[in-house]
């Protein structure tokens, strides 16, 4: 009878356990900007989305690279947050009013669509 116990709880706390898994996954995507103070905005945007861990952006090449629990957010989302700030990216377009709005110094060269 105790073994019978034992085994049941070891499957409820395993299967309980399962359940808060995180799926990590890290990729790097292309945001434009400029400067340090891009940096902070596009790091903050992405940090901002739920599931972010980790948000790192490169300005000599471009590339932002997350880390995020795949199970509460995706890749699209967070380029999303990033482009809403004011920042392209390969996927998805900043509003011109939004972009327009950032200072002197972080404005880039669009890409062409």
């Amino acid at each position: 009878m105790k073994s019978k116990l034992f085994i049941t709880l070891t499957l409820i706390l395993a299967l309980g356990f399962t359940a808060f898994a995180q799926e990590l996954k890290t990729e790097k995507v292309k945001v434009y900007g400029e400067c340090g103070m891009c940096e902070k905005r596009i790091d903050k945007a992405a940090t901002s989305v739920d599931g972010v861990t980790k948000a790192e952006w490169n300005k000599e090449t471009k590339m932002l690279e997350v880390t995020y629990d795949a199970t509460k957010t995706n890749v699209e989302k967070i380029q999303t947050a990033v482009s809403k700030v004011g920042h392209d990216t390969d996927a998805t377009k900043a509003d011109d009013k939004t972009y327009s709005s950032l200072p002197e110094c972080c404005k880039y060269d669009r890409p062409k669509k």
